[in-house]
């Protein structure tokens, strides 16, 4: 192969094979997918052994055909590989001197290769979406507006990137890479424009940004597009893949502290009789950001937190190879990752400090007094409540992470957010029956919380914030 030569190459993605059992014709996945190919003719076979081989070019591909079965063997055989293409199979990889540059592998069900060839006086820009990151020790690009991603063989398609930062034409890229042909640098812009990861700019200077990705911030995207199905080639769902090799965070979490503090538990049989019903609690929930003037009392809280998060039951290994619980409100995979942490400025009853709830013994673990973190985090919920009223009571949502991420792949983190959900919910329905003041409130410093409760950041750390007090006499 020559500079001078079209460097694009095709060939299987990794983990795609051809196998030959008693003359038959098979295509089998790494996920154990086979495809049989028992009536593909003799130069289609000749065709994908060279594509299973480490690839040809189509030039090349087509001198197979041709000497295999003649100029009649051609529609089928492109029939075939566009088949494949369009099933995510086949990679399409940028030469230059027998160099590999770039290669852009297909990541999902509903990859589509497009090929998009730059135009010459048309000035484009790395897309605000696009992002490296390291993976098996190579450096890819990938964005979440793709079904795609591309592995950046060599240092030179990097600073092509890097260069892309600003808005640059075809010409002035090859201007900065002399050494590269032409048709290397077209190629490699056309496997960006493929992958969603360039931008045009248009001729004021601004980027042509359709109107329905204007509101989307980086990260929001991101997460959306990897945290659900269809833009990624990750394993997604419960795979327990740290099984034998890490053990899972216990169901319930090993006290903190040596100052343990009882709490009141209500009769629920009598509840269930006497409650204010579902459908009033329903229409009468409302935030509360400015509490009464009477402090909630250890009492309420203590039945409070009884009816929202106290642990039911514990269910042992028998089906999953770990312990889960039952608890008041749902959660995915009956993980429970979730710790209530209390941060109280005034409680009838109970001193002001940063407390850990205990959901099986139903007790307060005091942590701290009111320590200069324990005050700013009560300053910083008093500012996300409009600076209504100092809460009486700050309750923190913390997430045991690997306690979710032993379970699940991809979906972990999403799943630890719908079940934050959840639990406002359960906290805002018992608050209303109760007749107290609730508040969920948009987000905190995990920072800062992690500082005062004194745990590692990336074992846990907060989520959530919610605050509780009396109801406003009006």
């Amino acid at each position: 192969m020559t500079s001078e030569t079209p460097p694009l190459v095709l060939s299987f993605k990794e983990g795609i094979s051809l196998t030959e059992p008693d003359g038959r014709f098979f295509l089998q996945s790494s996920s154990r997918t086979t495809m049989s190919l028992e009536n593909t003719s003799k130069g289609i076979r000749a065709g994908l052994r060279l594509l299973a081989e480490g690839g040809a070019t189509e030039e090349q591909l087509t001198e197979l055909i041709l000497q295999q079965e003649g100029q009649s063997g051609l529609p089928r055989f492109f029939y075939d590989l566009q088949m494949l293409i369009q099933a995510g199979l086949i990679c399409h990889t940028v030469f230059w001197n027998e160099v590999r540059l770039a290669t852009l592998i297909p990541l999902s069900k509903t990859y589509q290769f497009q090929y998009s060839e730059p135009i010459a006086e048309q000035r484009y820009i790395l897309s605000r979406f696009a992002y490296f990151h390291q993976q098996g020790e190579q450096l890819v690009l990938e964005s979440p507006l793709a079904h795609s991603q591309m592995v950046l063989h060599d240092w030179r398609a990097s600073a092509l990137l890097q260069i892309l930062a600003k808005p640059k034409c075809l010409d002035e890229l090859c201007q900065a890479f002399p050494e590269l042909s032409p048709s290397a640098v077209s190629m490699c812009l056309s496997l960006l424009l493929s992958n969603h990861s360039l931008d045009i700019v248009s001729e004021n200077g601004k980027t042509e940004e359709a109107d329905n990705l204007v509101q989307w911030e980086f990260h929001d995207l991101v997460f959306q597009a990897r945290s659900r199905k269809g833009r990624h080639g990750n394993l997604y769902g419960a795979y327990h893949r740290f099984e034998g090799q890490i053990e899972p965070l216990p169901v319930v979490k090993p006290p903190m502290s040596d100052t343990i503090i009882s709490l009141y538990k209500p009769d629920i049989d009598a509840l269930k009789q006497n409650d204010v019903s579902f459908t009033r609690v329903l229409e009468e929930r409302s935030s509360f950001r400015k509490p009464g003037e009477q402090p909630i009392t250890v009492e309420q809280l203590g039945e409070f937190l009884y009816r929202t998060a106290r642990v039911r039951k514990i269910i042992g290994t028998e089906q999953r190879p770990y312990e889960r619980s039952n608890r008041p409100y749902p959660s995915g995979g009956a993980c429970y990752e979730l710790e209530l942490y209390l941060v109280v400025n005034v409680c009838e009853g109970l001193p002001s400090g940063l407390y850990h709830y205990s959901p099986i013994e139903h007790t307060l673990e005091k942590l701290t007094d009111r320590t200069r973190e324990v005050e700013r985090l009560l300053e910083d919920a008093y500012s996300a409540a409009a600076q209504q009223g100092m809460p009486q009571i700050l309750i923190i949502l913390a997430a045991r992470f690997q306690r979710l991420m032993w379970r699940y792949n991809s979906m972990a983190y999403a799943a630890m957010l719908k079940n934050v959900g959840v639990l406002y919910q359960n906290l805002y329905l018992v608050a209303t029956a109760m007749g107290l003041a609730p508040c969920a409130l948009g987000g905190g410093d995990s920072d800062l919380f992690a500082a005062a409760a004194e745990i590692d950041y990336y074992v846990e750390t907060s989520v959530g914030e919610f605050i509780l007090g009396s109801r406003p006499d009006s």
